[in-house]
């Protein structure tokens, strides 16, 4: 069984991803976290297989995260999906750049973001 740990600050937000990633054809245990903090917290505590997180948090921001995790030998090769309002080209590509796999602009669409993880998941490169 495949982890994904999602981090979001809206619970309404993060129940959509969690809802929309329960569908794959894999089986998936979702690890939710409210916060870049609590994913911190997290993250040694399982092995994930992919990370889906927000832009916009409190404390730790989705940027931060992404670019703790690129840049930690133990978690460097978790595939990183962000998921936000920011849609700017500018935001784009500070994620990407950053190391995530993918960027998908909310409000997402549920099967493109099943197929983006299932593609990362299955270790082909991402289109979103």
């Amino acid at each position: 069984m495949q982890r994904i740990l999602i981090v979001e600050d809206s619970a309404t937000m993060r129940s959509l991803l969690a809802s929309s990633l329960e569908d794959l054809t894999t089986p998936v245990k979702i690890v939710e976290a409210e916060s870049g903090f609590e994913a911190l917290r997290c993250l040694p505590r399982e092995d994930f297989d992919l990370v889906v997180t927000d832009i916009n948090m409190p404390d730790i921001n989705g940027l931060e995260l992404v670019s703790f995790i690129k840049n930690n030998d133990k978690y460097s090769a978790i595939p990183l999906v962000i998921v936000s309002t920011e849609g700017s080209d500018r935001d784009r590509d500070k994620g990407l750049g950053l190391g995530a796999d993918a960027y998908l602009v909310k409000p997402f669409d549920p099967e493109a973001l099943r197929q983006v993880v299932a593609d990362l998941l299955a270790g082909r490169p991402s289109a979103g």
